[in-house]
């Protein structure tokens, strides 16, 4: 099984950025993790804080690919073109958040990527990528 993990902006300052809301840990050492934890699993990782290069990845993968986890950052609230990729693509989605979008600023609570994808976890930290990959191994 292959799947791609895509990251939004601000994502690549995890372990620095707001570490009481985002935890410490980066995000290249958790992935690490992720692929000792799933060697069953072809996991790839991109992230940009760009979303038009973001846009570019999901065309490039979302047909070769059986899953994408992505957390879009702001984008979540705010690009129907992340939305409009995600569903002209093959590949299944689901959406990730490591923090409560719900218990952050009111623009957080509206998700546009949340009507096109499978399913979406968040509030529980880092193990939400994880809570996703077990989605596509056991839960679909």
């Amino acid at each position: 099984m292959k799947l791609a993990i895509i990251n939004g902006p601000n994502l690549n300052l995890l372990g620095k950025r707001e570490p009481e809301i985002y935890g410490h840990q980066n995000f290249e050492s958790y992935f690490q993790s992720l692929q000792a934890k799933f060697p069953q699993v072809e996991l790839s990782y991109y992230q940009s804080n760009v979303e038009g290069e973001l846009i570019n990845k999901i065309h490039e993968i979302g047909f070769v690919y059986d899953g994408i986890i992505i957390n879009a950052g702001a984008y979540t609230h705010t690009s129907v073109a992340i939305a409009d990729a995600l569903k002209s693509v093959s590949a299944k989605s689901i959406e990730v958040h490591i923090s409560n979008v719900f218990k952050r600023e009111e623009i957080r609570h509206t998700s546009l990527l949340s009507p096109v994808v499978e399913g979406t976890i968040g509030g529980l930290g880092l193990s939400s990528y994880e809570l996703a990959i077990d989605y596509f191994l056991i839960g679909r």
